[in-house]
């Protein structure tokens, strides 16, 4: 059983890569096709796939799903387009932005399902029916509240200066260092199973610092999910409960991000790409989305986090070694 506790999520690894890579090549070759090939879109229904299964695996792992979704646009030469050759790179690069932003929805929406016991007992929190249910909803929004400060405070200054390939895999490669300098030294003591505060312990005090934890992954690459779980660990919280407290922060997190994104860009987003791409890319996200948070509480509980701290190096030095070769 030891011997293959990673077989499984080396193989989705491994697949993922396979699948991305395939449809890379067919996205450069219709990206490179003439420009008066009739009937392309500016982003075409394979992309809009990968885009979606990228998103839904990586969002709730600590991995970085936007750092994924960079990466992955880069090697899908989305900014190179039809649409950009016809002069639109900014509205092509705009429109990227908000879509890989958008399709979180299905993210969210698989999440609501999973969770949807927690979701409700904050609904009868909120009608004063169920004690525990409001203190959690006052502990996702004290967590939510630094982020959507800062994050409008500084949304600009992020897109304009972390948006980029090396921020991003410098993230990864520290993240990553760092859960295998922490799993090595606590070898053992990373199990859900393991003393700490449930999530119904939770006070907003401790809810409003891993909500500043959360803000480190505004830096594209970190991981949401990996700071605000290391958030709820440094707080006290059990393994257990900070993986959920994370899943609840993240569903009002990123339901604001996608909501401001949809209004501020949508427009161009829809004028650049059509429906039918948006669509795909939602629904593969949730299906992603659901399997991933379904194994990822199922492989904490038996192994802990260091195969996504070997995940992250990995990626980064691979990432890295594109960039100097000139492939990415």
């Amino acid at each position: 059983m030891r011997r293959g506790k990673y077989f499984i999520p080396l193989m989705i690894i491994l697949c993922n890569f396979i699948f991305l890579a395939g449809t890379c090549a067919a996205a450069r070759e219709t990206a490179t096709s003439p420009p008066d090939a009739p009937n392309r879109r500016a982003l075409t229904l394979g992309q809009a796939t990968v885009l979606g299964v990228v998103e839904g695996l990586t969002e709730y792992l600590p991995v970085s799903s936007t750092g994924h979704l960079i990466i992955a646009e880069r090697l899908m030469a989305i900014d190179d387009a039809p649409s950009a050759a016809a002069g639109k790179s900014e509205n092509i690069k705009e429109a990227t932005d908000a879509y890989t932003i958008c399709i979180q929805a299905g993210a969210i929406i698989a999440v609501l399902g999973l969770y949807f016991h927690r979701i409700k007992q904050m609904l009868l929190g909120l009608a004063g029916k169920d004690a525990e249910g409001r203190q959690l909803l006052i502990n996702v929004a004290a967590g939510f509240f630094p982020a959507a400060v800062i994050g409008l405070a500084f949304n600009k200054l992020i897109k304009s200066y972390l948006f980029g390939t090396w921020p991003v895999i410098l993230a990864w490669f520290v993240g990553g260092v760092a859960i295998l300098a922490v799993s090595w030294r606590n070898q053992g003591k990373d199990r859900l199973g393991d003393s700490g505060r449930s999530i119904v312990e939770l006070s907003w005090r401790m809810a409003l610092i891993i909500g500043f934890a959360q803000c480190i992954a505004m830096w594209p690459g970190v991981s949401r999910s990996l700071v605000t779980i290391v958030g709820g660990l440094l707080v006290g919280l059990s393994l257990s409960a900070a993986v959920e407290f994370s899943f609840l922060l993240g569903l009002i997190t990123l339901s604001a991000a996608t909501g401001y994104d949809a209004l501020k860009h949508g427009q161009v987003m829809l004028q650049t790409f059509d429906a039918m791409s948006l669509a795909v890319g939602v629904v593969f996200a949730f299906v992603s989305a659901v399997l991933s948070v379904k194994w990822m509480v199922g492989y904490l509980n038996r192994h802990g986090l260091a195969l996504f701290g070997y995940h992250r190096v990995t990626v980064a030095l691979v990432a890295g070694a594109m960039v100097i070769s000139g492939v990415l």
